[in-house]
């Protein structure tokens, strides 16, 4: 398996946290594949490169929270949630039919609802603006 997005993953340590990245800020791939080993679905590259690089680290709960592995699941709706903010209003996800893709479209959902919206972004595309947004000051 090539890897598409894990050194940019990794390189949010230093950019964020301000700390080189450690293998303690990510999961090694058994942990992984022990989290993920209940679930009936496969999850897509990037979201697993993104846990493998970060599944670990202060990054998992920065003004969102990411979900743990094992905490991963399909909604009646038919989409795989990964992500949640702070307040419960929203919750971010993948649809299941594009699970295979390496990168899929990230689809937000109001939670108050239950209604799902394209982010018009790729999993990476989405992650990397949304730390860039939660880091960067607005003075």
């Amino acid at each position: 398996m090539s890897e598409m997005f894990l050194e940019k993953f990794r390189a949010l340590v230093p950019k964020y946290l301000e700390d080189p990245w450690q293998p303690s800020d990510g999961l090694s791939e058994e942990e992984l594949d022990d989290a993920l080993e209940e679930h009936a679905f496969t999850i897509p590259l990037a979201l697993r490169e993104f846990y493998l690089a970060l599944g670990g680290s202060e990054l998992m709960e920065a003004y969102h929270f990411f979900w743990d592995p094992e905490e991963l699941e399909v909604d009646d709706e038919g989409f795989l949630m990964f992500l949640e903010d702070e307040e419960e209003q929203f919750t971010w996800g993948f649809r299941s039919g594009d699970l295979r893709v390496p990168d899929p479209i990230v689809y937000r959902k109001n939670n108050a609802r239950g209604e799902w919206v394209s982010e018009d972004g790729t999993f990476s595309e989405f992650t990397f603006d949304m730390f860039e947004w939660v880091f960067t000051d607005e003075d």
